[in-house]
C-alpha cells in the first residue's frame, strides 16, 4: 500500500552557513525555521556537526524551544553528540557518517563495520523516547542489518539518484524503490534525503513508500528569489505529485 504525500523536513543548515561566514548573529536560525513552518514545513532538520561549521549547540536548544512543529537532529555517532542529544531530547534523530573535510554528507553509514556500536548507541537514544533513524545507502543488506538491531527508522541516501546522469537515473530510482520496499516489509519507517531539488523530487515522491523527505540546499537557494516560506510552499507542491 502506497503512502500519501511524504512529509517535508526543511533543513536550514545553510542559513547558519551564511551567518557563520561573517560571525554575526544574523540571519536568525529560529526565524528561518518559523518562516519554513509558515510555508508548510512539517518539521525542521539541522545537522550539528563535530566542527560546528554551521549549526551551533545553542541553535538546537533554541529551535526545540521555539518551533511549532518538531526538530529532527542529524548527528554523528560520537559520545559528545550522544550526550548533547540526551540533554536536548529532540523528537527525532538521524545518525549520519561525518568526515571533517567533506563539504556535505557524502554517503550512508558503513553499518557492517559498526553494527554492535550503532546498536548500543541507538538503544540509549531510543530509551529517551527519541525516534532514531540510520542514514543508509539504498542497499538491501544494509536495510536488513538496520532492522536487525531494532531501529524504528532509516533514511535512504538519495545522492546517487540526484547526481547521476539521466541514463543511470532510472537504475538509481529502482535501487531506492527496492530498498524502501524491503524496509517497509521489515516494519521500518522509511525516509529519504540528500540532493533532492524541485526537478528530481517528484519521481522520489511517486514511489509512495517514504514517510519523510529531508530537503535543504535547493529550498534555501530558491528562497533567495522568492523568500523562504514561498520556497517551502513550492516544494510542498512538488511532493503532491506522488
Amino acid at each position: 500500500m502506497k503512502l500519501q504525500n511524504p512529509k517535508l523536513g526543511v533543513n536550514i543548515d545553510h542559513i547558519a552557513t551564511l551567518r557563520q561566514a561573517r560571525g554575526t548573529d544574523y540571519p536568525s536560525i529560529v526565524n528561518a525555521a518559523l518562516a519554513a513552518e509558515s510555508g508548510g514545513a512539517d518539521f525542521i532538520t539541522v545537522h550539528l556537526r563535530e566542527d560546528r561549521r554551521h549549526i551551533q549547540d545553542s541553535d538546537v536548544f533554541n529551535l526545540k524551544r521555539e518551533i511549532k512543529t518538531y526538530l529532527n537532529l542529524e548527528l554523528a555517532a560520537t559520545e559528545e553528540m550522544k550526550q548533547i542529544a540526551l540533554e536536548l531530547v529532540p523528537s527525532a534523530i538521524c545518525i549520519v557518517p561525518e568526515k571533517r573535510e567533506e563539504i556535505t554528507t557524502e554517503g550512508g553509514l558503513n553499518i557492517t563495520k559498526k553494527l554492535a556500536y550503532l546498536s548500543k548507541f541507538c538503544e540509549e537514544l531510543s530509551a529517551k523516547g527519541i525516534t532514531v533513524a540510520l542514514f543508509l545507502e539504498p542497499d538491501l543488506e544494509h536495510v536488513e542489518l538496520a532492522a536487525s538491531i531494532g531501529v524504528p527508522a532509516i533514511e535512504l541516501h538519495t545522492g546517487e539518484y540526484a547526481n547521476t546522469s539521466d541514463a543511470r537515473r532510472e537504475k538509481e530510482l529502482d535501487r531506492l524503490t527496492q530498498a524502501a520496499s524491503l524496509g517497509r516489509e521489515l516494519g521500518l519507517i522509511i525516509n529519504a534525503g540528500h540532493g533532492l531539488d524541485y526537478e528530481n523530487v517528484r519521481e522520489v515522491s511517486k514511489i509512495g513508500l517514504f514517510t519523510d523527505l529531508n530537503i535543504g540546499h535547493s529550498i534555501v537557494c530558491k528562497a533567495i528569489d522568492v523568500g523562504l516560506a514561498s520556497a517551502v510552499e513550492l516544494m510542498k507542491d512538488q511532493l503532491k505529485g506522488g
